[in-house]
């Protein structure tokens, strides 16, 4: 029984890789140069390579989606982030419920204009335009991840609720946005992509009507994050390499950028913390206590079983070259991810609400 469950598993991942190469094919942009190029500015973690980091970080988050984007897609969803859970719900059951929450959080309703920073494909603002009736915009810089944005909107119907605008985070103005228009503003698990946090959120903040509130889920390394632990740091520069960071900010660092930008801060909570009514934590699904049939492969072993087999499609010129060495990243981030939760000195889940002053 167990062997025609291996057999069954391998068969299906088998076919899952040959669908993901059938959809990717003359899309995907992994290339030798961009994955070189990557490696380089984390081949080792000092003050050369962190300056470079921080320098450039929209090359480095550009190059780090260029690899990434079509294993996000089919391996993980249209989502990009985590969610603690039920012990009976499934991770995309989970996922969904928090998107509901941010958009009652933020109070969401039919009429609203919103912005999504950072939005990904789409897949939370079409979710959250469905739950709520607010009218999104969303903001991204990435090209691919634009057009497969405008691609789903227009594929699920949510064109009068949706859209998208290409653009950097940090430069609002040069993606057509007005200043003091926007009735909410959210952020899910993005802003940790850029160099000045301060900065970005007094992008956002200039964006928003006086009194408008924004709430933001910050990838932040926790209180009981040690600096001078070398286990600590290890699994520190394994979550920056595998997920495109620059670096990754404190609690502190982060409720001193939003008062520096001009924010009243409302409130800051860790919505990955587990409870009684949240047993299951963020970080399961990447452990091999989460396994899942629909998820096998983000665990240890469907990680593993996966990088040998894109390695054998690779060397079968069935996927775009150096496609192994793309996934190596993704999986040295699920690592490292995995461990900064099971210590809790990571959290992907830091909720902060703030609001615009009535006036300046």
């Amino acid at each position: 029984m167990l062997l025609l469950l291996f057999t069954a598993a391998i068969a299906g991942a088998v076919l899952y890789l040959f669908k993901f190469r059938k959809d990717i094919a003359g899309s995907h942009l992994t290339d030798t140069k961009v994955t070189s190029e990557y490696h380089k500015l984390y081949e080792a973690d000092n003050e050369n390579t962190e300056q470079e980091r921080k320098k450039d970080a929209w090359s480095v988050t550009q190059k780090y989606y260029d690899m990434v984007t079509d294993f996000y897609l089919y391996g993980w969803g249209r989502s990009f982030h985590f969610a603690v859970r039920h012990e009976r719900e499934s991770l995309k059951e989970s996922i969904c419920r928090y998107e509901h929450r941010l958009a009652y959080d933020l109070g969401l309703k039919p009429g609203m204009k919103v912005l999504d920073i950072g939005c990904g494909v789409m897949g939370p603002a079409v979710e959250i335009a469905r739950f709520s009736g607010a009218s999104i915009t969303g903001v991204n810089y990435h090209p691919y991840q634009v057009k497969k944005a405008k691609e789903f909107i227009k594929q699920v119907g949510m064109d009068h609720l949706c859209d998208i605008v290409r653009g950097d985070f940090n430069k609002l103005d040069e993606a057509g946005l007005q200043d003091n228009t926007y009735d909410a503003a959210y952020a899910i698990e993005s802003t940790c992509h850029g160099k000045d946090r301060a900065h970005t959120y007094s992008e956002i903040l200039r964006k928003l009507k006086p009194g408008a509130t924004f709430a933001a889920m910050e990838w932040v390394m926790t209180d009981k994050y040690d600096p001078k632990n070398e286990e600590h740091n290890q699994i520190k520069f394994n979550i920056m390499k595998g997920d495109g960071l620059p670096e990754i900010l404190t609690k502190t660092d982060i409720e001193e950028a939003l008062k520096k930008a001009g924010f009243e801060v409302v409130s800051l909570e860790d919505k990955a913390v587990t409870s009684r009514e949240n047993p299951v934590p963020w970080w399961l699904p990447l452990d091999n206590g989460g396994w899942e049939f629909t998820n096998w492969f983000q665990t240890t072993y469907g990680r593993y079983v996966v990088h040998k087999l894109v390695g054998a499609l690779e060397a079968l010129k069935l996927v775009p070259p150096s496609s192994q060495q793309g996934y190596e990243f993704l999986m040295a981030g699920a690592e490292g991810l995995r461990d900064g939760g099971k210590l809790g000195i990571f959290t992907p889940s830091y909720f902060v609400v703030a609001r615009k002053p009535l006036s300046n």
